[in-house]
């Protein structure tokens, strides 16, 4: 992979991937009262599965598009599971949210620093030490 930032379309199938996740998880709740919606958990897992899929072939990096993924889901679940389903959202779970962002934003930034320290030819080229070492201490 290059060391180079997913092309917008890849954050656009993150955004779908997110919003079918969490469509799925809050359908899953709603679910118990209304088994029909059970169709809308499988389809928004599917669907979730198969943007994410895409979004990684379309350059966005795993460690990166599975964690805002799962983090955004997390985030957004609670949040629209407070307003559906009236459950609580405490100064405690809010704080474990923020913790988790703050942790999906190092690994952008992360990723971000690594595909600086790559340069434009990304990483090492065939021939060289194998070792995927970048030689300032980062193992890629």
């Amino acid at each position: 992979m290059s060391g180079r930032s997913p092309a917008p379309r890849a954050w656009y199938l993150l955004a779908g991937a997110i919003g079918s996740e969490v469509a799925g998880s809050l359908s899953l709740r709603g679910a118990l009262d209304r088994p029909g919606l059970y169709v809308v958990v499988v389809a928004g897992f599917l669907t979730a599965f198969a943007l994410l899929s895409l979004s990684l072939r379309a350059g966005m990096r795993l460690g990166v598009g599975y964690g805002i993924w799962g983090a955004c889901g997390v985030a957004l679940t609670a949040a629209l599971s407070t307003l559906l389903f009236e459950e609580p959202l405490t100064p405690l779970m809010i704080a474990g949210i923020l913790v988790v962002i703050a942790g999906v934003l190092c690994i952008e930034l992360g990723s971000q620093a690594a595909a600086r320290s790559s340069g434009p030819s990304g990483p090492a080229e065939p021939g060289g030490t194998g070792t995927g070492a970048t030689g300032s201490g980062e193992v890629r």
